[in-house]
């Protein structure tokens, strides 16, 4: 076997005197034309050549293209707008692969493996390659959607990353299958036979031109149109047509709106109004709302203070409601001005979105663009007439709404309370909280002590239902020196408070527990003890009643002998009959009615 590296590696004559060297002349040419062939093919092996068709059948057609061995090429590699392939026709195709020496096993003719699609589109890329270049502009039309960004035909099929496709990347790429675009070539790889393509740094060339023209004419108050290009919830982003201005939500309308798609939609075209350039961080803000005339002029002259009218509920918060008067006029109606009468937790209560309602004007700000309103302004105050319904000196009835430390609120109807103090409960008993004699929800009789019209103010009292009874009863009944029995009921450091009945108390002085000297009351008597004491005191002025334990016993002399002393130092002469005694020589309280300190 000839060696083929030797042959390529030398001139011609070279050969010759090699091979003449090796075999016989004949043989040596026949080596030399094997050689010869074999290199051919080597060196044909991945070209385009011109075939002509040798033969046809139902699958595939039959192409001689020189060398020893023909090959074939599918039928299908014909398209249907071309014509049907007849014997004779010269075709060109791309020389994939050539036989070997022995032949190949999955092909009885030991053909060479020829396509006439791929020479085609080789022929098709070395055409564009031959006329574009990096940076150039191009014309294709996209065909359909791949991973990672679309393929555009442009003769060849090129690559547009879905980042290339727009300045800012749209919803959905494969909306723009079908589209004839125009982009820069990014980059060529011609050994991959690969092209990608930009459309976004075309348009951004053509918007830095287009910016730098637009900002030399661009003016505060200049009325434009512009396309909506992206929107979020604080507004859009309008193209001015090389810029894009924020269109913010405060500025698409006078009224309120919940988002910037109830006024505008993408690739909308709009008319907006300049409303402030910063050409150093080239930031346009844009105002729709300002190419009408703003509402809130004349505003005093339209919605005086103190004038009734109707408007619409837009939104209703913790605080109170916004209602709309007309489109881009808006007040609030606090929660407090709501109702006369009612407790309104929240708003929502009483009101809700869409209602119609009527509002009076309590407050206009035209600078601040406010209107205060009221609800309960467009009904009567039921405390005008409370004055009438609820004279001083009538007994009402109602219900216990709230309990505090000083009083109950009775309400008298709704929205009507009258506050019942401790200190009006009870003649007799002192109370320390309204629990100890009322509860929430229950029925009462009262009676009305005094109406404060302008505070809005009602002060009831429960024991002005019944006589003081220290208007003649408790006077009339006790007596200085007269025995009487009653229960310990609370026991302090001065003292021990004695229930005679149901509220009253008298109080038996630390003095009077005993003729020793007493530290501690509790030594002598415990709470709920049941003991005989001796009035010594009826103070009707000051509704208190002083008693003594260590008197019960005494007798007239020693009554006497106690009541001379006293005198002695308190420097006032005695009387007969004159019982002081119960104040402790003068120091701590004595007692009170209901039995406090």
């Amino acid at each position: 076997m000839v060696n083929r590296n030797l042959i390529r590696s030398l001139e011609d004559d070279d050969i010759l005197n090699e091979l003449a060297l090796l075999a016989p002349e004949e043989e040596a040419e026949q080596w030399l034309i094997e050689a010869f062939e074999a290199e051919q093919q080597e060196y044909a092996q991945g070209r385009i050549v011109d075939g002509r068709i040798v033969e046809i059948n139902d699958e595939w057609a039959l192409i001689d293209v020189g060398f020893k061995s023909e090959g074939t090429v599918s039928l299908n590699e014909w398209g249907p707008e071309e014509e049907t392939p007849k014997v004779g026709d010269t075709v060109k195709v791309l020389i994939e692969e050539m036989e070997d020496e022995l032949g190949r096993a999955d092909d009885p003719y030991g053909m060479i493996s020829l396509s006439k699609s791929k020479a085609e589109k080789i022929i098709e890329w070395e055409k564009i390659i031959e006329t574009i270049g990096e940076g150039q502009v191009v014309t294709g039309t996209v065909i359909r959607k791949i991973k990672g960004g679309l393929l555009v035909d442009i003769g060849v099929n090129v690559f547009l990353p879905g980042s290339q496709v727009d300045i800012r990347r749209p919803g959905d790429i494969g909306d723009f299958i079908g589209r004839v675009i125009q982009a820069e070539v990014l980059k060529i790889d011609d050994t991959r036979r690969n092209i990608v393509i930009s459309r976004r740094s075309l348009i951004e060339n053509q918007r830095e031109e287009d910016r730098a023209y637009l900002m030399k004419e661009l003016e505060v108050n200049q009325v434009r149109k512009g396309i909506v290009k992206n929107i979020a919830d604080f507004g859009a982003f309008v193209d001015l047509g090389g810029i894009d201005g924020l269109l913010h939500i405060t500025d698409m309308a006078w009224e309120r709106i919940g988002h910037p798609t109830e006024m505008v939609s993408i690739d909308q075209e709009i008319e907006v109004k300049v409303l402030h350039i910063d050409r150093e961080k080239q930031k346009i803000a844009l105002g729709m709302k300002q190419k009408d005339r703003n509402p809130w002029e004349n505003i005093e002259t339209k919605y005086p203070v103190d004038t009734t009218h109707k408007g619409e509920v837009v939104n209703v918060m913790s605080y109170g409601a916004f209602v709309k008067l007309e489109p881009g006029i808006e007040g609030l109606v606090h929660i407090s001005e709501m109702s006369w009468t009612k407790r309104v937790n929240h708003p929502s209560e009483l009101v809700e979105i869409g209602a119609e309602i009527d509002v009076k004007i309590l407050g206009v700000d035209p600078e601040g663009q406010q209107l205060s309103l009221g609800m309960k302004q467009t009904q009567k105050n039921p405390w005008d007439e409370v004055i009438n319904r609820y004279p001083e000196g009538s007994d009402v009835k109602g219900k216990v709404r709230n309990l505090t430390n000083y009083g109950a609120f009775i309400e008298l109807e709704e929205g009507i309370d009258g506050l019942l103090h401790v200190s009006d409960m009870s003649w007799t008993r002192k109370i320390g909280h309204p629990s100890e004699l009322l509860e929430k929800g229950q029925e009462l009789d009262c009676r009305v002590l005094s109406v404060d019209e302008e505070r809005r103010r009602i002060a009831l009292g429960l024991k002005q239902l019944d006589n003081d009874p220290w208007d003649g009863d408790i006077p009339d009944k006790y007596q200085p020196g007269q025995l009487v029995k009653g229960a310990v009921t609370k026991i302090t450091n001065f003292g021990v408070f004695i229930g005679l009945e149901d509220g009253l108390e008298g109080l038996l002085h630390i003095s009077e527990l005993s003729d020793d000297k007493i530290e501690d009351p509790e030594t002598v008597v415990k709470v709920g003890d049941e003991i005989e004491v001796k009035v010594l005191r009826v103070d009707t002025d000051e509704r208190k009643i002083g008693l003594s334990l260590k008197r019960v016993e005494w007798g007239e002399e020693q009554e006497k002998a106690a009541a001379a002393a006293e005198a002695a130092e308190s420097g006032v002469p005695a009387q007969e009959g004159d019982l002081k005694g119960g104040l402790g020589s003068g120091e701590g309280p004595l007692f009170s009615a209901g039995g406090g300190e």
